[in-house]
């Protein structure tokens, strides 16, 4: 299949296209930003409230009157470039398509060697947010603003978070002989007041002002917010290795030394290894230290260990981390690795940190052009292949006029072979004029050795949102299962008898606008597609896992310091008390609900809307998806009012280990 890069046939409709936008464009950010003047986020009323002589209601009062008059001149342009850029949506195609090729060091995008399908099995990362990237004045409804200045730095948190590199660090206790692996929220030794990292044997601290290494003219809560520095990937090492941290409990203070070559090669990143830019590759299942895919290794922790002023100072690569107790001390298997429950098949977890190795990334409510462009640019530097302004325009395709495209956008570091996307027929009032719908793709994860394609498949959706439309959000469900089934059929060059390809997995993310607690939406928690996919939060309809925590955020509360950072929102969501004050809730619709039916009602975890499902069926025989590891995301606190999700998945062939 071929893939659209551009959004028409041909330079002339191109160049129309552009002239029409260039007319239109004036009218649009004046009323735009005259809209966006009358309606301040949470976070300018406290400003306004600071602030003595009022001048934020100075700057108002004195360019509402500018606005207004400007946007009254541009209107006979708009006119005209609406007249223009109407009917050119009929030929415009569904999406842009956008592949790196410079993928060298300076390009920045992941290389992945290729999975041969042998093996025990390899795991896949997906993870799924909704942005709210909408034009400003309609993002403030949400309580968030700076649609463009969000957009480059949701990118750079994004991509700072999935390429840093795997820190696996190991506890001996001298009462617990098990090794039980840290949590990847955070872990880095504790700092003394000029912020440099001390070594502490024994001790550790839960933090994500995370620090790194190379730069020691920046201080470490610069970098808390993004995983890495802001917009810069890791400096003076190689994303390719692995730290194994030994932390004893019986060494007398002393911390323990590394015995071997191989150990101190793991723990100087940038020595030897990868160019820069470069994440880990998948490898075997066991085995491999420095696989997120074995199931000896820690779940990710973080990354940016700055000890270059513990070793006096040197920026030297491979010195930076030479005085760092590096030893992998008896790594075991899976079984050994201490979970937060026990009761569960995998790991889940709040992180302050998108999942390191990240390969698909599913969006929402990208809708605004240029910041879809700016995410782009950010996010190449890690991920290869991308689609953004996806959807339809005008009257075409969809039964009312379309203000708005759908919103999707989809990453990828696995090559992209089909895309498919259909508008939901059904929207009205306020969504009417979005082209929501869904976006399905079909990637290529690797080849066998009698070259059989390994694919899977991924579906991008975003539901109806108005709470009162139950009855929409399932036909729109019924929609995306009727889709999803054309779409591999059409797609599927394989034959029962004939196998010219294994599919991996088949996998489901978005936004479904209804949760699995409120009564309301007990028409949706029944449908069947929680027949055919599988969701790791839910127990079934209405009952969730004690674990799962709602998505939807409290817009009221964006900005409140307990939670305007990755790590005081990570903090916040993990007691309950704090889940009560910063989630959204069911509301209650029984007339006469006081404070004691509020009460009850906050009992559960938060609305949870957006969804990672699976599929355990149709996939290659004797192959099985399981997931290992769950997590609700806090890096993007403050720039969204949704809490990102992601899921690895494990890929079982069946054949035993090497």
């Amino acid at each position: 299949m071929v893939l659209y890069t551009a959004p028409f046939p041909n330079s002339c409709l191109s160049a129309l296209h552009t002239v029409s936008w260039a007319l239109l464009f004036p009218c649009y950010w004046l009323a735009d930003r005259l809209v966006a003047s009358f309606l301040p986020t949470t976070y300018e009323k406290r400003q306004r409230a600071d602030d003595p002589c009022y001048l934020q209601l100075l700057c108002t009062l004195l360019f509402t009157p500018v606005y207004l008059a400007l946007l009254v001149a541009s209107l006979p342009f708009a006119f005209v470039g609406f007249l223009l850029w109407s009917p050119l949506q009929s030929a415009r195609r569904p999406y842009i398509y956008s592949r790196l090729e410079d993928k060298g060091p300076a390009g920045g995008a992941a290389l992945l060697s290729e999975w041969k399908g042998t093996g025990p099995g390899k795991s896949f990362c997906f993870a799924t947010a909704n942005l709210c990237l909408l034009p400003d004045s309609l993002a403030r409804l949400n309580n968030v603003f700076n649609t463009q200045a969000r957009a480059k730095e949701i990118g750079q948190r994004i991509r700072n978070g999935a390429s840093r590199p795997q820190i696996k660090i190991y506890i001996d206790s001298p009462t617990n002989t098990s090794i039980s692996a840290a949590s990847f929220s955070s872990l880095v030794s504790p700092q003394g007041s000029d912020g440099v990292a001390r070594a502490v044997p024994g001790s550790i601290k839960r933090t994500a002002s995370v620090e790194y290494k190379g730069d020691s003219g920046r201080h470490p809560s610069d970098e808390a917010a993004n995983g890495l520095a802001s917009g810069d990937p890791a400096e003076g090492g190689s994303l390719e290795d692995a730290c194994i941290v030994r932390i004893g409990g019986d060494e007398g203070g002393r911390p323990p030394e590394a015995d071997d070559a191989t150990a101190g090669g793991q723990a100087r990143n940038g020595a030897g290894g990868a160019p820069q830019g470069q994440t880990p590759n998948h490898s075997q299942r066991d085995g491999d230290s420095g696989s997120l895919g074995s199931p000896s290794a820690s779940r990710e922790s973080l990354v940016k260990v700055r000890a270059a002023a513990d070793s006096g100072g040197s920026g030297e690569p491979g010195a930076t981390n030479s005085k760092l107790p590096y030893k992998a001390s008896g790594v075991k298997k899976a079984a050994a690795r201490k979970r937060r429950h026990p009761d569960e098949a995998f790991d889940h977890e709040v992180s302050a940190f998108f999942p390191a190795n990240l390969d698909f990334l599913c969006l929402q409510e990208v809708f605004d052009k240029r910041a879809a462009a700016k995410l782009k640019d950010q996010l190449h530097g890690y991920f290869e292949y991308i689609l953004y302004d996806v959807g339809v325009y005008g009257c075409q395709g969809c039964c009312s006029f379309k203000c708005l495209n759908s919103g999707l956008f989809f990453a990828s570091r696995y090559p992209i072979m089909d895309v498919a996307y259909h508008c939901y027929p059904n929207g009205r009032r306020s969504d009417g004029l979005a082209s929501k719908g869904a976006l399905f793709l079909k990637v290529q994860v690797g080849s066998t050795p009698q070259d059989q394609r390994i694919v899977g498949y991924i579906s991008c959706t975003h539901l109806h949102a108005l709470p009162e439309d139950s009855a929409i959000r399932c036909e729109q469900l019924d929609l995306l299962q009727d889709w999803l089934a054309d779409f591999r059929k059409s797609t599927s060059s394989s034959s029962t008898a004939n196998p010219e390809e294994l599919v991996a997995f088949d996998v489901i993310c978005g936004d479904f606008n209804f949760d699995n607690c409120s009564s309301d939406d007990k028409l949706e928690q029944q449908h069947s597609l929680f027949t055919h996919y599988k969701d790791p939060c839910r127990l079934g309809p209405g009952e969730e896992k004690s674990w799962a925590i709602g998505t939807l955020l409290d817009t009221d509360n964006l900005y409140d310091e307990e939670v305007c950072t990755p790590d005081n929102l990570q903090k916040v969501l993990e007691s309950e008390e704090g889940r009560r004050e910063y989630l959204a809730f069911p509301t209650s619709k029984s007339p006469g609900a006081g404070q004691k039916g509020r009460k009850d009602l906050l009992k559960g975890n938060g609305r949870r809307i957006d969804y990672v499902l699976y599929a355990e069926e149709g996939l290659c025989p004797d192959w099985k998806a399981e997931v290992e590891e769950f997590s609700f995301i806090t890096q993007l606190s403050g720039l969204t009012d949704h809490l990102p999700v992601a899921m690895r998945l494990m890929v079982s062939t069946g054949e035993e280990e090497a």
